[in-house]
C-alpha cells in the first residue's frame, strides 16, 4: 500500500506558481526524501497532501484517505514537523506537549517524557523562552509522541545542533524499523544521502527525478581532477569547473574519447575520476532541467 499517493498536484496562489503536475508515490515503510531548495515546491506539495491548503487541481491520498474528505482519520496516524513550528509562547513546554496530545484524545505521557530525555529538552520553561533549536524539539515531541503510522518532516533539522541532529535521525531510523514510513523533505542533501532509501528531486514545482537514492547517482556524470595544470580548452559536457594549487577540477558528462583526448594533449602529472556526491548529483538535475 501507498502512504502518500499525489496524482498530477497542481496549486497557484493566484497567478504564482506552487506546484505543477507533480506525480508523487511513497510506499508505506518507506524512508522517502524529498529534495529541492527553499521556493521548489516541497511545502506547497506537503500542505495539500495533508489537507491543509486546497490544490488547484488533482489528487492526493495519504495512508489511503483523503485529507478533504477524511481528514481526522489521517491526521491521527500521522506525525507532522512544519519547517516553522508556531505555539503559544506563554504556555509550558510540558504544557504544549499535552495539549497535543490532548488534541488526539490520547494519553501520551510516558512517551513523550522519553523523547524529551533523548532530545534534552527542558519541559519546565515557557515556548518565548527557548531557542529556535529547542523550540523544533517540542515539535519534534509533538510529532512523534503518539507513534504514527506517517511521519511528514518539512525541514525538520533547522536550529538542532549537530549532537540533536544525530539524535533525531536516531529516533527516526528507529522508528522506519518499526514500520513506521519516513517523509522527509530537506534541502540538505547530506540528510537524505545518508539516511532516504528514496528520493524526488523538485525544480520549480515539478518533479526533476524520482528513483532510489543509489540509482539517482547513476548519471553518467564523473567528477574528473587533473593534477598539473591550471586551465584546459573549452569542451562540451564541463561543468562547475574550478582551478587551483596547479590543478583542475570539473564535472564531466560527455563523450569519453574527446575527454581523453584532450587530457592526452596536456601535461597532466596525475588523474583522479570518481562519482560525484550527491550535491554534484542534485545541481547536475537542475542544470539539466535549464538545458531543455
Amino acid at each position: 500500500m501507498e502512504a502518500i499517493k499525489v496524482t498530477s498536484l497542481t496549486k497557484y496562489y493566484g497567478k504564482a506558481r506552487g506546484v505543477i503536475d507533480v506525480d508523487l508515490a511513497v510506499n508505506e515503510g518507506d524512508f522517502f526524501g524529498f529534495i529541492g531548495p527553499n521556493g521548489a515546491g516541497k511545502s506547497t506539495t506537503i500542505r495539500t497532501a495533508l489537507g491543509l491548503i486546497k490544490p488547484t487541481s488533482g489528487s492526493v491520498s495519504v495512508l489511503g484517505k483523503e485529507p478533504f474528505k477524511d481528514r481526522k482519520a489521517m491526521l491521527s496516524d500521522v506525525g507532522y514537523i512544519p519547517s516553522e513550528a508556531m505555539f503559544y509562547g506563554g504556555m509550558r513546554v510540558s504544557d504544549c506537549i499535552k495539549l497535543s496530545a490532548d488534541l488526539r484524545g490520547m494519553d501520551c505521557a510516558e512517551e513523550a517524557k522519553k523523547l524529551c530525555e533523548r532530545l534534552s529538552l527542558d519541559t519546565t520553561k515557557k515556548i518565548n523562552q527557548l531557542s529556535l533549536g529547542n523550540r523544533k524539539k517540542v515539535a519534534i515531541v509533538c510529532a512523534m509522541q503518539h507513534k504514527p503510522k506517517l511521519y511528514v518532516l518539512d525541514e525538520p533539522t533547522s536550529g538542532l545542533d549537530p549532537l540533536m541532529q544525530k539524535e533525531f535521525f536516531s529516533l527516526l531510523e528507529e522508528r522506519n524499523k518499526e514500520g513506521a514510513t519516513i517523509f522527509l523533505s530537506s534541502h540538505i542533501l547530506s540528510e537524505v544521502e545518508r539516511h532516504c532509501k528514496k528520493a524526488a528531486i523538485i525544480r520549480e514545482g515539478r518533479i526533476a527525478a524520482c528513483d532510489s537514492v543509489d540509482k539517482l547517482g547513476q548519471t553518467n556524470v564523473k567528477r574528473v581532477m587533473l593534477r598539473g595544470v591550471e586551465e584546459i580548452p573549452a569542451m562540451d559536457g564541463i561543468r562547475d569547473m574550478k582551478s587551483e594549487d596547479n590543478s583542475v577540477s570539473f564535472l564531466y558528462n560527455g563523450d569519453v574519447k574527446s575527454l581523453l583526448e584532450m587530457i592526452i594533449s596536456l601535461p597532466v602529472a596525475d588523474i583522479t575520476v570518481a562519482q560525484p556526491d550527491l550535491d554534484e548529483i542534485f545541481m547536475h538535475y537542475y542544470q539539466e532541467g535549464e538545458d531543455r
